[in-house]
């Protein structure tokens, strides 16, 4: 059975006019409910996480200046979101929702998160709208809880994965892949154990024939006993915050393309959302619903 990570505390409201489209948490379980791609015994509802996990990967000074709403101006517009308390303990939500997906997963193959996928999230730093890292917290779980050995995160998110390879950047036991835009942000990319930047206006063809390309060799090289997958919308050509040219049907085929190479590899998956910043937003949640519809087909 597909399970799915959801809690109400997603749907968190920001003030009027913010680009960030919180709406879509809301609205995209609705959505798979309404077209039959999931319905109530799919999800799940997290609980908060304990601060020992987090603490795994975030510094301690850290994590207790965002839980105390102690960081600076400059901190919290890097981070992009006006901070509050709600958004803080919505992060400890998201994350646990992602670790119990990632039981879930080792039980039924696959598991996904309506949110996460904060790839933008240093050890001792927030970026971009992600406060805390929630598939690194649960990569460093599975390990610690021997549930797994080698993991590759596939990060096809537009934008680089650069929290994610900064925290890993030392740790052989965690292969960081990150395919993205090469001129979107972060503007000062980190290094990731394989990056593979993409033009402006990449197209389907050109996209999938370089995921195809990549994603079976590195299964071979890296022999992964647990794949972690953010599966980003913003690769989108109606993407306000991305550059490449993929189409709803080219975002769809990638994400059949991963699952399938997961399956076929008998690997289990975890997938977090990621992003999506289209202006209209039924076309975030049919390319999000999208990747869910091909869990369901691929695995069940």
């Amino acid at each position: 059975m597909l399970k799915i990570a959801y809690h109400s505390i997603y749907k968190y409201t920001l003030p009027n006019g913010h680009r960030f489209p919180m709406a879509k948490y809301e609205l995209l379980p609705k959505h798979l409910i309404t077209h039959g791609i999931a319905n109530d015994t799919n999800f799940f509802e997290p609980e908060k996480v304990a601060s020992t996990h987090i603490l795994k990967i975030h510094t301690a000074d850290y994590y207790n200046r965002l839980c105390s709403l102690n960081i600076d101006k400059k901190e919290i517009r890097k981070m992009g979101f006006p901070l509050r308390q709600e958004l803080v303990e919505r992060a400890h939500y998201i994350i646990d929702g992602t670790i119990k997906g990632c039981e879930f997963a080792l039980q039924y193959g696959v598991a996904m998160n309506i949110a996460g996928g904060t790839h933008h999230a240093y050890a001792n730093h927030g970026e971009a709208f992600c406060l805390l890292n929630d598939q690194a917290v649960a990569a460093r779980y599975l390990l610690d809880h021997n549930l797994a050995k080698k993991i590759l995160i596939v990060d096809l998110d537009v934008h680089q994965g650069n929290g994610t390879a900064s925290i890993f950047a030392n740790d052989p036991r965690i292969f960081t892949f990150s395919m993205h835009g090469a001129n979107n942000y972060p503007f000062k990319k980190e290094v990731s154990d394989l990056d593979i930047p993409l033009g402006d206006k990449t197209n389907d063809l050109d996209y999938l024939s370089t995921l195809k390309n990549t994603l079976p060799l590195l299964l071979k090289k890296v022999n992964p006993d647990f794949i972690f997958y953010l599966s980003g919308v913003d690769i989108l050509e109606t993407d306000a915050l991305g550059r490449l040219s993929c189409s709803i049907e080219g975002c769809e085929a990638r994400d059949i393309f991963v699952l399938q190479t997961c399956q076929n590899n008998n690997i289990p998956v975890q997938i977090s959302m990621g992003g999506g910043y289209s202006k209209d937003i039924e076309i975030i949640i049919e390319a999000h619903a999208n990747t869910f519809k091909a869990a369901q087909q691929t695995f069940f």
